[in-house]
């Protein structure tokens, strides 16, 4: 089987790595005013190359900055926009682990005015990126999708003064999402990921009911997340691979959503114009491949059948039989492989070691070369 050229690669990663000590020490002592932002990005950009090099000698084709410079995969982003606020939650969060469930209340972001985008967001750091990976090597940037500033709050979380329609609310959120696309790819970016957890979680029969109680009808919202989707990509270079990665939520080991993709499958690969998916599929609770068969020609899933939820090392011949499982519903040249989700969603959380973090992304890029051959 022919190697890819262009993304997403045979073997990719989610996008976040387990920071070393002194990046996780930096950002506490930055939020705690013992550090200006400045020395806190001074060394975090002293500790990206290295993971740079790390995923390149590893043989990753893409690599990403490990997400180190940010406290968390969505808040620095979101907040980047004009008129996002961080505010308390009036919706407890379920997060289960194999021990039982923990209910959590971790503040949302309500809309206060009208969005904006006065200065890039990400921009510099994919610059950054760019600078120190190696001529072969694409770099690759991921950002929070533009639903998270729906979901969890719903329409009262959004100032009806500024909008008094929602659909007001989404129009500004695909344009100022759209602006800060078109710098990243006038800066070169053309590998972007979008993280979307609201799509899992309308795989969840508990998360569907929570979307009822705010007034929304669970399968419109789909329609609805599908067209923000929709609008966020449109105008962006056609050489420009954008990915949605599917996510159930990931923090130390624990998880937010159960359910496999079928009440959203159809929308998913066949409605929404991304080039590829990264699918979690380390678990039961993402269910059967069947719902891989609305994947359209000239598209790829990534299957995260590596989990980062546990240290514990699948084997390469557990990996291939579930490869082979996909290989039933989408042709294998479809196909590639990942971790389930990035290894780090913020500075705390972590599921593993960093040696452990290693052998998994190894075993990615091994079992991807025995597979497809590249």
């Amino acid at each position: 089987m022919s190697a890819r050229s262009t993304p997403p690669f045979r073997a990719d990663q989610v996008g976040s790595l387990i920071r070393p000590d002194n990046v996780r020490q930096a950002r506490k002592d930055f939020e705690a005013g013992k550090i200006t932002e400045e020395a806190l990005k001074t060394l975090q950009r002293e500790a990206i190359p290295g993971v740079v090099k790390l995923q390149e000698d590893i043989g990753f084709k893409a690599v990403t900055d490990g997400e180190y410079n940010r406290g968390g995969w969505q808040r620095d982003f979101l907040l980047g926009f004009e008129n996002v606020k961080l505010v308390p939650s009036k919706v407890p969060v379920r997060f289960h682990k194999a021990d039982g469930v923990a209910l959590q209340q971790p503040p949302t972001m309500a809309i206060t005015g009208k969005l904006s985008r006065r200065k890039p967001i990400f921009v510099e750091d994919f610059k950054f990126l760019k600078s120190v990976v190696g001529p072969k090597t694409t770099p690759k940037i991921t950002i929070p999708s533009p639903t998270l500033l729906h979901f969890r709050g719903g329409r009262d979380a959004i100032d009806s003064v500024a909008y008094p329609t929602i659909e007001e609310f989404y129009a500004d959120l695909a344009r100022v999402y759209r602006e800060e696309i078109a710098d990243l790819a006038a800066e070169g970016c053309r590998y972007l990921q979008i993280d979307e957890t609201n799509l899992a979680y309308l795989c969840d029969p508990a998360l569907r009911a929570h979307a009822a109680s705010l007034g929304e009808d669970p399968d419109q919202l789909l329609r609805t997340y599908a067209k923000l989707l929709n609008d966020t990509m449109s105008g962006k270079p056609d050489d420009m691979v954008i990915c949605i990665h599917l996510c159930r939520g990931n923090y130390g080991g624990a998880w937010v959503a159960e359910g496999g993709y079928e009440p959203v499958a159809e929308q998913l690969l066949s409605t929404i114009n991304a080039n590829g998916y990264f699918m979690e599929y380390d678990s039961d609770r993402a269910g059967g491949f069947e719902p891989l068969r609305f994947l359209p020609k000239g598209k790829t899933v990534v299957l995260g059948l590596i989990t980062t939820k546990n240290g514990a090392l699948e084997t390469k011949d557990q990996i291939k039989r579930r490869i082979d499982e996909a290989a039933k519903v989408v042709p294998l040249d479809q196909l590639a492989l990942s971790p389930q989700c990035g290894f780090a969603s913020g500075i705390e959380g972590m599921a593993m070691t960093i040696d452990q973090e290693i052998a998994k992304l190894k075993l990615v890029v091994e079992t991807a070369r025995d597979v497809w051959g590249d």
